[in-house]
């Protein structure tokens, strides 16, 4: 048992060294670019009560969260998601004067679950809400935002995969499908699996306009065969998602980054609360989006507020992943200088302590005891990024 306490659970890391400072640098380049739009930085706690991520709310399924009691016999979660955690804040303390709020966070999510393919329980998410604002303007704002920190974080080669929720769900009101049917074809579209999405059509009795339709909506395609699209629907609830698409284009154009955005109509999410717009991006060293979000415009009235929001998660473990793979993963060696004295150099070494310190260098005072030789300073400085060692006292 004794050889077990030093190991962690299955799912959770240490980590420390360069990947700590690592992660801290990719943290500051995209804190920089929340900060230039506007958004200010809240933390919220790392557990709330369970319903504020009930199956009502739309997040994370009630099995996959980490659940415990308070002495009171509340039931309590560890947050699998920032989003639930940011609309109940906000809906308590921001949005009184019913003007728009721009928040962003920092912190670790909180998932249990045994199928995550060799993803940590643990992992570390940053994000922007932009709260109070229906437009597609803010929709586009959120889009370039992300390719701005993307881009400031080191990323040169990432595609924006965009799509809308109400497409999808335009299409299935108007050719009658049932729930049952419904949830089994947003399984197979999302996996890109059109065999099995034209079996459960063609079993359901879908007209063959409609299946075309379906069947083909996670097909990914550029803003013109997109707009190719619009001209085969008919009901309004997919035309208004697919004109919502092309003016979020527009705007995201404007700012000279509609190259990066590509369109999915047949996305879907794990979270189902969102309303709109939708979106994900992939990069090259990791299977699985580095970002996602979206519009969630009925989230925070769960919480007692009616108001527009949309927001994304940056995955910062996916991101530095990425950035490793890609060979671009930033050097952040910690400089750090050792300052080892003996009896006879004490007051000699604090002087160059205190001078060093005071430059705003990083420096470990280190006692020599006798039972190290200067070459084992040396040794063990070499091999763990000590950029400076100097003696004082018999040693020097």
């Amino acid at each position: 048992m004794e050889r077990l306490l030093i190991h962690t659970p299955e799912g959770v890391k240490d980590i420390y060294g360069a990947e700590l400072n690592n992660k801290k640098a990719l943290s500051s380049d995209i804190y920089k670019v929340l900060g230039s739009f506007g958004y200010r930085e809240i933390r919220t706690p790392s557990f709330e009560f369970f319903d504020v991520f009930s199956r009502e709310v739309g997040t994370t399924p009630s099995k996959d969260l980490f659940k415990f009691f308070d002495k009171e016999g509340n039931t309590l979660a560890l947050r699998p998601d920032f989003t639930p955690s940011i609309a109940r804040c906000a809906a308590k303390y921001f949005l009184e004067d019913n003007m728009p709020v721009r928040l962003c966070y920092e912190g670790n999510a909180f998932v249990n679950a045994s199928d995550l393919q060799g993803k940590l329980k643990e992992n570390t998410q940053m994000g922007a809400e932009l709260l109070g604002d229906a437009s597609a303007d803010a929709d586009a704002e959120m889009l370039c935002l992300v390719i701005e920190a993307l881009k400031s974080a080191g990323f040169e080669r990432f595609a924006v995969s965009v799509g809308q929720i109400d497409f999808f769900k335009g299409i299935c009101e108007e050719a009658a499908l049932d729930d049952e049917v419904i949830e089994a074809l947003r399984e197979e579209i999302s996996v890109k699996n059109y065999f099995g999405a034209e079996e459960i059509l063609r079993n359901a009795g879908v007209a063959e306009n409609y299946l075309t339709l379906l069947q083909h909506a996670g097909d990914i395609c550029t803003i013109e065969e997109l707009k190719k699209t619009r001209k085969m629907i008919s009901n309004v609830r997919s035309m208004k998602a697919v004109d919502r698409l092309i003016r979020i284009d527009e705007l995201v154009s404007a700012y000279g980054l509609g190259d990066y955005l590509s369109y999915d109509l047949g996305m879907v999410s794990k979270f189902h609360y969102y309303t709109g717009m939708i979106f994900k991006v992939f990069t090259y060293g990791v299977g699985d989006a580095i970002v996602k979000g979206g519009r969630y415009d009925g989230l925070l009235e769960r919480f007692g507020k009616r108001a527009a929001a949309v927001g994304c998660a940056f995955l910062l473990d996916d991101m530095q992943a990425a950035l490793s793979a890609q060979g671009v993963l930033k050097d952040e060696e910690e400089a750090l200088s050792w300052i080892i004295y003996d009896e006879n150099g004490r007051a000699e070494a604090i002087e160059e302590i205190k001078k060093l310190r005071a430059k705003g260098l990083k420096v470990s005072g280190i006692f020599y005891d006798g039972t190290r030789t200067k070459d084992d300073y040396i040794e063990y400085a070499n091999n763990h990024q000590v950029n400076y060692v100097r003696f004082y006292g018999s040693m020097e």
